[in-house]
Parts: structure tokens; sequence; C-alpha cells
């Protein structure tokens, strides 16, 4: 029997022909890779839209087209679970990766764990279960979105202060300085850039945040790392900003 008549099971379905089934698997893993990837593309992070479709896309076809060799073979000749074993140890190099690109912070190890779950749901699709993907999926977002949210109740409102932080830089560093900030809080209060010297392309940033002591110090720090900063410094403002980000 060829691949044109045959048959893969799909969650909810049952058995139904490979083309389709391959159809729904690919547009679940674009949907479902696309909805995480969105969420961190927003904030900023270095693992995004293409890159977590890709990864839920590779895992999901990985995992099918174990399924369908095994099939091909004979059961006793192919071990169905093996390239999706292979999945979860290999995906961790692209994790590695993400954690180096932040400097080893606990941010990347945020954007790896990502990552590796994101190849977990590729696997559940490409096993066929696509609404237990679909499941997990919305957990994953939630967890993304409500965790901090929730642990930032925890930390006394009251302790929080305004801070304004002023950046020197030469050539735009706005992207890789909104980055670390949003990586600690949810919104910047208001940021706002100015050209000082043309010729030389010298910018003076200004950020205006709300954040607990603790934090500040870190983001400072992170943010004289990048190549592009000439000097920054930080302190307590009464003024609390627009309450929105600049475009």
């Amino acid at each position: 029997m060829g691949l044109l008549t045959d048959k893969i099971f799909i969650e909810g379905l049952g058995d139904i022909n490979i083309y389709i089934a391959l159809l729904l698997m690919t547009f679940s893993a674009l949907f479902l890779g696309g909805l995480i990837g969105f969420d961190r593309e927003r904030k900023l992070k270095p693992a995004g839209i293409k890159t977590n479709i890709l990864i839920c896309i590779g895992s999901t076809l990985y995992t099918v087209i174990s399924i369908l060799i095994q099939r091909k073979l004979g059961n006793t000749m192919a071990d169905v679970t093996r390239i999706s074993a292979q999945i979860v140890t290999g995906i961790g190099f692209l994790g590695a990766g993400a954690i180096i690109q932040s400097r080893g912070g606990v941010k990347g190890l945020t954007t790896a764990a990502t990552i590796w779950v994101v190849a977990a749901i590729g696997c559940t699709i490409g096993a066929g279960f696509l609404i237990i993907a679909t499941i997990f999926t919305v957990t994953i977002f939630g967890v993304l979105n409500i965790i901090n949210p929730i642990y930032n109740k925890f930390e006394n409102e009251k302790d929080s202060k305004n801070y304004q932080i002023e950046i020197l830089t030469k050539g735009s560093a706005k992207r890789q300085i909104k980055e670390i900030i949003l990586a600690e809080i949810d919104a910047i209060n208001e940021i706002h850039e100015e050209i000082i010297n043309k010729e030389n392309d010298l910018r003076l940033l200004n950020v205006f945040i709300t954040i607990h002591p603790r934090k500040i110090p870190q983001i400072h720090k992170e943010i004289k790392e990048i190549l592009k900063v000439e000097k920054t410094n930080y302190h307590m403002t009464e003024y609390t900003g627009r309450k929105k980000e600049e475009s």
C-alpha cells in the first residue's frame, strides 16, 4: 500500500488520509509555534516568531517521519522514539546558543527553556495529538505572561521607585537597551532619544521606569556592556513618565 492510501492518527479525528493529516500538523505547528514566537518577539527576546515556528515544524516533521519510517521498515526493525529522543538532546544546542547570546544570564535560560518546550509541542503534534499540543501551548503562553505579574504582587508596590536612566551612545542602541529593561519589567514609562552630535552620531537616550531598587543595578550593568554605550548613569526621580512606551 502506497503513502497515497495510507492513514495516520489525528487526535479527535481518528485515522485519516496521511496528506490531510500532515497538512493539519503543519498548520498546527505553524500556528502554535508562531503564537509562542509572537509573544517572545514582542518582548524583544532573541528567539522570535521565525525561530519558534521553525523549531515547532522541525520537531513535528522529525516525529512524524520516525513513525512513517517505522511503518515502512516494520515494527521490529525501527524504534519510533529514537528520533524524538534526539530532538530533546539536540535542541539543547539552540538553548545553549540563546544563553550565550544573553551573556549567560538567567534571561537566556528562560529563552532556552522556551525553545525546548516548543520542540516538545512539535513532537506532540507529530505524534498526532493536536488537542493536547494546543492545551500545552496555551499553558506555556500563560506561564510566560502571568507568572511575572503574580510574582511582582508579592513585592510590596510601595518599595518600587521611579528612575531616570541617561545613556550616551555612539549610534543607536535603543533596541538593545529596551530589550534589557523589558526583561525585568513589563513596560517602560517613557523613552526618548536625542541626537546631540550629528557628525559623530552621538545620542542621548533618556529612559523613565518604575522598578524595585534591587533590579536597577543589574540593568545598569548590562546597559554599560553594550558596545555602543559611551556613558550611562541613573538616579531616582519624582517624574513617573507618560506611562507609555515610545514606538
